[in-house]
């Protein structure tokens, strides 16, 4: 996986040991970064899509949605820095309960950071809408 030596190394630190919790189902440890008014922005053909305000908001979505997963990870390939912003290119590979097909494609989260913590937590299923988002040159995602 690889990642930008920038000024934002400790935020792209926290995205990845974010993803890990996340994988490990560990919640709590999932928002440790965010700031307690986090708004969190799924596109409108995401499950659950919508706006979640606060941490409270988020930790009880992240917990219903991954606690439908059978087996799986969100596992990020990249992580690029830009400007406030952390741009995660992430693998999701996942089995849902009661499911036997495995859910995959690649997703762009995109984790803006005010004074350490995480503020906005976005999801991209296109790739080039992601980066342009946050103003990421497609080519410094290859």
């Amino acid at each position: 996986m690889a990642s930008s030596n920038s000024p934002l190394a400790p935020e792209t630190q926290a995205v990845a040991q974010a993803y890990a919790a996340l994988n490990r189902n560990d919640v709590a440890a999932f928002v440790k970064d965010f700031d307690p008014q986090v708004e969190r922005i799924e596109p409108a053909d995401f499950p659950g899509n919508g706006i979640y305000l606060g941490v409270e908001a988020v930790m009880a979505h992240v917990r219903h949605h991954r606690g439908n997963w059978a087996e799986g990870s969100c596992a990020p390939q990249r992580f690029i820095a830009a400007g406030d912003k952390v741009v995660a290119l992430v693998d999701v590979n996942v089995r849902l309960q009661h499911e036997t097909e495995w859910r995959q494609g690649r997703v762009v989260d995109v984790f803006t950071f005010r004074n350490g913590k995480v503020v906005q937590f976005r999801t991209f299923f296109d790739q080039q809408q992601g980066l342009q988002w946050a103003g990421v040159d497609a080519s410094e995602a290859t």
